[in-house]
């Protein structure tokens, strides 16, 4: 069954799933891209786009930066205000419920990450959008899923066309006067579901630093 990213998506979404609450025992952790860029570089401002349940933005909370945790779901950004206070991180992340199709930080960042997130609107076009909003010297980090016909299969849906997207049509989106790449890369990485099983996803990763 095909479907559309909007709101009602996201609200159903979130609303059923098993990790919008602390006490059910299972919290994924922050992906690996972004704790690692959490700890390397200086902590600074960071907008999380599409944030969903917050563990990408709370990691960049817990190691100093100050964040703004953006997403169209009030069911997620409210697990997300759980999460924060079951980490004793209440009050370190400014949650946001925007709708990021038209939505205007009013502001750069010295860090913009996007994880698996998906608007209403094509997945290269929301890219670009969210990349005007890296301040000159700041990095922006994409890291999104490469869609096949397995993964289609597992999860019994199909993904507007238009969100599938790889390394390379995402590099393109950069000028190079403006963007220096230092990764765009896809791989597969195994993580724990809130059922206990084990799963492998195939992330299409992107990091790059604004010149300009």
């Amino acid at each position: 069954m095909t479907h559309s990213f909007d709101k009602d998506y996201w609200e159903q979404h979130w609303h059923e799933a098993p990790d919008t609450d602390p006490a059910a025992g299972h919290q994924p952790p922050a992906n690996p891209y972004v704790a690692r860029l959490a700890a390397e570089l200086p902590a600074g401002s960071a907008l999380d786009a599409g944030c969903g349940t917050g563990a990408e933005a709370l990691e960049l909370a817990a190691h100093g930066w100050t964040v703004v945790g953006a997403d169209v779901s009030a069911s997620a950004l409210a697990a997300a205000s759980r999460r924060a206070e079951a980490q004793t991180l209440s009050g370190s992340v400014d949650w946001i419920e925007a709708d990021l199709v038209s939505w205007e930080p009013g502001r750069r960042f010295d860090l913009v990450t996007t994880n698996y997130a998906h608007p209403a609107m094509p997945q290269l076009a929301f890219y670009t959008r969210v990349a005007e909003w890296v301040a000159p010297g700041g990095t922006l980090l994409i890291v999104g899923h490469a869609h096949d016909d397995e993964a289609t299969t597992a999860h019994g849906h199909h993904p507007p066309a238009d969100t599938i997207v790889t390394a390379e049509s995402i590099r393109a989106l950069l000028d190079p006067a403006t963007w220096s790449i230092t990764v765009a890369e896809e791989h597969p990485r195994s993580m724990t579901a809130p059922d206990g099983s084990h799963v492998t996803l195939r992330d299409v990763v992107v990091q790059a630093t604004r010149q300009r």
